[in-house]
C-alpha cells in the first residue's frame, strides 16, 4: 500500500511534449555548441563525426533506452532504482558512484554556464560589434577575473535552485518547452546567415571532409566516445531520473532513445554548419579549439551584415542549451537525495545545489582546472557511470526483463529480442576496448593518472558509503527482480 501510494504522489510530466523537451533540453548544451564543433576540428572533422555516429547509434540510442526504462520500471532515482534491482547494500554503491560523477560533472559544468551567461549579456549590449571589440582579450579579461567567473558561477547556481524549488511540472517543464526550440530557431537562423557568405563552402569542407586516417587513432574514438556520452547524457543519471517521472502511455524508445538521439546529433551538426561557414567566411581560426565559440566566433559578428543582432540569436540560444542541461543535470541528485534522506525537496534543492556552488569554485577561480576536470571527468569518470547502468540492467536486473515490462510499454517502435546482446555484451564490450586502448596510449600523463584515480576510489568510495547506509534495510519486493533472463 505505502509503494502505491507513493508512485500516486509522484510528479510526473504535464505532456508528452514537455518530457520530449526535457530529454533534449537535458541532452543538448555546451556539448553540442561548443564542444562539438571545436572537436571535430581537432580530430579530422568528417572522420570524427563519422566516428561519432557509429558510436551514438551502436551505444548511445539503446542505451538511452535502456536508462529511460529502468527510471520508469521503478519510478525512483538513481540510487533508490540500483537498491530495487540489485537489494541493498554494497553494490548499491554502483549508483553513488553515477551520483558522484553528476555532481562532479554539474561543479565544473555550471562555470561555463556562466561564460554563455556573461556573453549573452554582452550580446544584448552589442559589445560584440562596438569600435576597437577584440574578441580574445575580452575572453581572457572574463577568464582573468576571479572574482567575476565566481559571482557568474553563483548566480547560475542560485538560478538553478530557484526553477528547481518549483518543481517538474511548474519550473523544468516549462523553461524546457520554451528553450529548446528557441535554440533551435536561433542555430538555424546564424546557419542560413552563414551559407549565404562568400568563402562559406570552404567551411562545409573543412567540417565535414573525411580523413580516414584519424580513425585509426584512440583519441579519435575516445574523443567520440566522451562526446556520444556528453551530449545525450547516458550515464549521468539523467535519462534514469527522467523517465522516472514519465506517465503510464508516454513512449521509451521513441522519446527515450531515438528522439533523443537524432535531436542531439542534429543540432551538434547544425552548430558545426552554423559556426564553420562564418568563420571561414571571414578568415578566422577554425582550429580555435576551446575558444572557438568564445573567440573565432566571437570576432566574425562585426565583419556581417546584422552581425549585432546574429550575436544575440546566438548567445542568447547558447546560453539557453546550457542552462536547461543543468536544471536536468541538478535534477538528478536532488531527486534521489530527496527520496534517500528526511530533507523535504527544498532542503535537497538547497543543499545539492550549495554542494555543487562550492565543488564548482576551483574550475569557476581557473579555466585550467576546468580543462582538466573535464577532460578527467569527461573521459574516464562519464564512461565509468555508464557502465554502472548499463551494467546493472544488462548483468542484475536483465535487458529481456526490462525490455518486455519498461521499454515496449505502450510503445510506438517495438524493440525486438536484438536488443538484449546489444545492452549485455556490445555496449560495454566497446567501451571497454576503447577506454583500454586510449589509456594504453596515454599511459603515464597526469590526465591519465586523474583517470585512474576516479575509476579506482569512487566505487570504493561508493560501496563503502552504501554498506553502512544500507546496514541491517530489509531488501525490497522489487529487489526479487535479480536475476537473469538468458
Amino acid at each position: 500500500m505505502g509503494t502505491a501510494e507513493a508512485k500516486t504522489s509522484r510528479a510526473e510530466w504535464g505532456t508528452r511534449f514537455g518530457f520530449l523537451m526535457a530529454m533534449i533540453g537535458a541532452m543538448v548544451g555546451a556539448g553540442n555548441i561548443w564542444r562539438f564543433p571545436y572537436v571535430m576540428g581537432e580530430n579530422g572533422g568528417g572522420a570524427f563525426v563519422l566516428a561519432f555516429l557509429v558510436l551514438l547509434f551502436l551505444l548511445a540510442v539503446p542505451g538511452l533506452m535502456a536508462e529511460v526504462a529502468l527510471g520508469r520500471y521503478t519510478n525512483k532515482g538513481v540510487i533508490g532504482a540500483f537498491r530495487d534491482v540489485v537489494g541493498p547494500g554494497g553494490f548499491v554503491g554502483l549508483g553513488v558512484v553515477v551520483l558522484l560523477v553528476n555532481i562532479a560533472l554539474m561543479s565544473y559544468y555550471s562555470p561555463v554556464i556562466g561564460w554563455t551567461l556573461y556573453y549573452a549579456v554582452h550580446s544584448l549590449l552589442f559589445s560584440f560589434t562596438a569600435t576597437g571589440f577584440e574578441a580574445e582579450p575580452f575572453m581572457m579579461d572574463l577568464f582573468g577575473n576571479s572574482a567575476l567567473m565566481i559571482g557568474l558561477h553563483t548566480i547560475v547556481m542560485a538560478s538553478i535552485a530557484g526553477i528547481l524549488l518549483l518543481g517538474i511540472r511548474r519550473g523544468v517543464e516549462r523553461i524546457v518547452i520554451f528553450a529548446v526550440p528557441a535554440l533551435v530557431l536561433a542555430l538555424v537562423v546564424m546557419m542560413v546567415r552563414g551559407l549565404t557568405l562568400d568563402g562559406a563552402s570552404e567551411g562545409i569542407a573543412f567540417a565535414f571532409g573525411i580523413e580516414w586516417g584519424y580513425l585509426l587513432l584512440s583519441e579519435t574514438w575516445i574523443t567520440a566516445l566522451g562526446q556520444a556520452l556528453f551530449s545525450t547524457g547516458l550515464g549521468w543519471g539523467i535519462a534514469l531520473t527522467v523517465g522516472s517521472y514519465l506517465r503510464e502511455y508516454d513512449d521509451v524508445p521513441l522519446g527515450g532513445g531515438v528522439f533523443t538521439a537524432i535531436g542531439e546529433s542534429s543540432i551538434g551538426i547544425l552548430a558545426a554548419l552554423a559556426i564553420f561557414p562564418i568563420v571561414f567566411a571571414v578568415g578566422a581560426d577554425p582550429d580555435a579549439g576551446a575558444g572557438l565559440a568564445f573567440i573565432s566566433l566571437a570576432q566574425v559578428f562585426p565583419e556581417i551584415p546584422l552581425g549585432g543582432l546574429v550575436a544575440i540569436v546566438f548567445f542568447v540560444g547558447f546560453f539557453l542549451a546550457t542552462f536547461t542541461s543543468g536544471l536536468l543535470i541538478t535534477e538528478v541528485s536532488v531527486t534521489t537525495l530527496a527520496e534517500e534522506t528526511r530533507f523535504d525537496r527544498t532542503q535537497t534543492v538547497l543543499g545539492v545545489c550549495g554542494l555543487i556552488w562550492l565543488f564548482g569554485l576551483p574550475s569557476a577561480y581557473s579555466a585550467d582546472i576546468l580543462d582538466y576536470l573535464d577532460f578527467v571527468f569527461g573521459n574516464w569518470g562519464l564512461p565509468l557511470a555508464t557502465l554502472a547502468i548499463i551494467g546493472v540492467i544488462g548483468w542484475a536486473i536483465g535487458p529481456e526483463r526490462i525490455r518486455l515490462l519498461a521499454v515496449n510499454k505502450n510503445a510506438g517502435i517495438y524493440i525486438g529480442s536484438w536488443w538484449n546482446p546489444v545492452i549485455k555484451y556490445v555496449i560495454p564490450g566497446v567501451m571497454l576496448f576503447i577506454m583500454a586502448y586510449f589509456a594504453y596510449e596515454q599511459w603515464g600523463t597526469n590526465e591519465m593518472i586523474g583517470g585512474m584515480i576516479v575509476l579506482v576510489t569512487f566505487p570504493l568510495i561508493g560501496y563503502a558509503i552504501m554498506s553502512i547506509v544500507d546496514n541491517g534495510r530489509e531488501p525490497t519486493d522489487t529487489a526479487e527482480l535479480v536475476g537473469g533472463d538468458d
